[in-house]
């Protein structure tokens, strides 16, 4: 397992603008911590002062499971990850509550990479809203979900290549 510094360092895939939002500043962390009642976790906030949002390097689009889900046996996608921003033509963690409600997901929940029927996020239920959450996927259809790591650096620290699986085949 990587160390979340090494990964920080590569973490963004180059030359993309996808969900990439203004540079963050503290004031933008200050609104969105207001607006989401939660205190955003550190790790998170760090890799977005390098870069506020966008799509992840290939060598770190995917994130291993011990169980199936609906998108693979033994792995989930993630591509991007949102940032902190107000443009409306770009995803950000703001939208969580909105998306958090139109899909019914459970709260308090910080949305980070997804695309409707699935999601990525910092789960705070178990932590409160002001401790550390850990990152768990929702299924939206399926009404499911599976803790991936106990907090966001874990998580970002056991990122891997999607190439490193056999398959992308999605489980019946």
């Amino acid at each position: 397992m990587a160390r979340f510094e090494d990964v920080q360092a590569v973490f963004w895939k180059p030359g993309s603008s996808y969900v990439v939002h203004q540079p963050l500043t503290d004031e933008a962390v200050r609104k969105a911590e207001r607006l989401l009642g939660v205190t955003l976790a550190s790790s998170l906030l760090d890799l977005l002062r390098g870069q506020n949002g966008g799509e992840s390097a290939a060598d770190r689009d995917a994130f291993p499971t011990d169980q199936p889900t609906s998108w693979s046996a033994d792995h989930i996608p993630f591509d991007h990850l949102m940032g902190i921003g107000e443009d409306d033509r770009t995803v950000s963690l703001l939208d969580s509550p909105y998306l958090i409600k139109e899909w019914g997901l459970p709260a308090p929940a910080v949305l980070l990479s997804g695309g409707g029927h699935y999601w990525i996020a910092l789960d705070y239920r178990a932590c409160g809203r002001h401790g550390e959450p850990s990152v768990t996927w929702f299924d939206a259809d399926r009404s499911e979900e599976l803790t991936l790591a106990p907090d966001f650096r874990s998580f970002v620290e056991g990122l891997t290549s999607t190439s490193d699986f056999a398959s992308e085949d999605v489980p019946d």
